[in-house]
């Protein structure tokens, strides 16, 4: 009964399916350069220059709870932000979040320190750190609605990757624009202005994503929810009310973000401030979650395309649980001032075992909510997991602070319990890679048997890739 309207894609939906993706992808890449920009800073360079000297413990507690403060602000913005996707539209939230990141990121880069204003300084560091906390709410599950309602069918999981993909390509981009500013100016010039320089560049954001988000349409599924007349006038109340186990499932699967915690802000704190002693360079520091995510950017699209064939929960439970074991020998590889050791466990953790989870979610969180309340209910239960997890490197530090011994026991043995949740919640959920688009959300769906998506499946890439194949002779014919 599902294959004759899955069997005929026109060739125009294959266009915006490749817009929204592109769109998503690139507009990843901008917000979180703008959001993992901070949280390389609150690491390397806040706790000398926005809070009192002298007691440097406490200096990195400060800074690395303004990093968690943009999490506190996510639950916030993703209600806002969630309302006005699922009764606006996801181009529209999209275009917002990416305008408040942006200036707010600019802010930061203008802000005087604690030694000319004072206790002013922390105060708008916070300020800001809010403002794009608010923003980034509904970046992931606006994008990776947008993307999965435009996506081809048997291929959600696919399409849906590419929105986490570019979030680590903007981790590579936000690292690899301090490493040569941390390299090659003196750390004076460093300190005092050449940490404001990748802030700044965010009016560049502004202005591409703007020019890039513009063109893609708004999603299918959505157009018709609206033309029904199906918009909710309160998305977060209905989503609330309908699919609460499944927002309690994605809220603890998020829970998953301690990895990248474990890896860029505390081991970034752990590896380079003078309190703990490792007195990791801070270039050579910064090389590690970029090859991590270097690895990530390859890995991320095979586990979308994986979870498309094997479902989307058995690369989440498996990275959860490897990711939650390595952490141990992450820190340990730091402990010891291992440097190779540091970046092979990086590459293992982060670039690999994690993108079990980086490389399914972006299709498995919005395929457990209906079209009505999609950015809603995905945006909410994501970013209050991940505002749990965004308070663990202020905690890791008042637990295992410098001069704590077994650290590395201490802070991984934290990290494992709470992968273990996340494997759970997964094991706990319904697969979805097999229910059809108009009977996402519904608790009582009935999958496609596995050969009868198996043939669907493969009679639309064929379809597809004859769509290809036959474009270039239809513009040849047009000209």
């Amino acid at each position: 009964m599902n294959a004759k309207p899955h069997a005929s894609a026109p060739a125009h939906d294959q266009d915006q399916s490749r817009k929204a993706t592109a769109s998503g992808w690139i507009g990843s890449v901008l917000e979180y350069y703008d959001f993992f920009i901070y949280a390389t800073a609150a690491a390397l360079i806040f706790p000398q220059i926005f809070f009192p000297k002298g007691d440097p413990q406490t200096a990195i507690i400060a800074s690395l709870a303004t990093y968690g403060a943009g999490y506190v602000a996510r639950p916030i913005g993703a209600i806002v932000l969630g309302h006005w996707g699922d009764t606006h539209g996801r181009k529209f939230v999209l275009l917002v979040c990416m305008f408040l990141m942006g200036f707010s990121t600019v802010a930061v880069g203008l802000l005087p320190t604690y030694e000319q204003v004072g206790l002013w300084a922390p105060a708008l560091l916070v300020a800001m750190r809010l403002v794009q906390g608010f923003a980034v709410a509904g970046e992931i599950s606006g994008a990776s609605s947008m993307i999965l309602e435009h996506a081809p069918f048997g291929r959600r999981g696919f399409f849906a990757s590419f929105a986490l993909q570019g979030v680590q390509a903007g981790q590579i981009l936000a690292a690899g624009v301090f490493l040569p500013l941390v390299h090659f100016l003196p750390e004076e010039d460093f300190n005092s202005w050449g940490w404001r320089i990748p802030f700044l560049l965010s009016f560049l954001v502004i202005i591409v994503g703007y020019i890039i988000r513009r063109e893609v349409h708004e999603t299918p599924a959505f157009t018709e929810a609206d033309n029904n007349g199906a918009i909710p006038k309160a998305p977060v109340l209905q989503a609330i009310a309908e699919s609460w186990r499944d927002m309690l499932r994605v809220m603890v699967c998020s829970l998953m973000n301690v990895i990248p915690v474990v890896a860029t802000i505390f081991g970034a704190a752990y590896a380079v401030q003078p309190g703990y002693g490792i007195n990791f360079n801070k270039d050579i520091y910064l090389w590690i979650p970029v090859l991590g995510n270097f690895v990530a950017v390859c890995v991320i699209p095979m586990v979308g395309h994986l979870s498309d064939k094997i479902g989307r929960r058995p690369p989440i439970m498996v990275g959860a649980i490897a990711a939650g074991l390595m952490s141990f020998g992450y820190l340990y590889a730091i402990s010891i001032h291992n440097v190779p050791l540091a970046i092979v466990m990086s590459l293992l953790m982060w670039g690999v075992a994690f993108q079990g989870y980086n490389g399914s979610f972006p299709s498995f969180f919005p395929e457990m909510f209906p079209t009505r309340t999609r950015v809603s209910g995905m945006a909410i239960s994501q970013n209050i997991g991940t505002a749990i997890t965004a308070m663990l490197p202020a905690l890791f530090v008042a637990v295992a602070p410098p001069g704590t011994a077994h650290i590395p026991l201490i802070v991984g043995g934290i990290t494992f319990a709470i992968t273990i949740l996340v494997a759970m919640a997964a094991w706990g959920s319904r697969e979805t890679y097999r229910i059809p688009m108009k009977d996402l959300g519904n608790p009582h769906a009935v999958p496609l048997s596995e050969a009868e998506y198996k043939r669907l499946r493969a009679e639309h890439m064929a379809a597809r890739r004859g769509a290809k194949t036959s474009e270039p002779s239809r513009g040849a014919a047009t000209k």
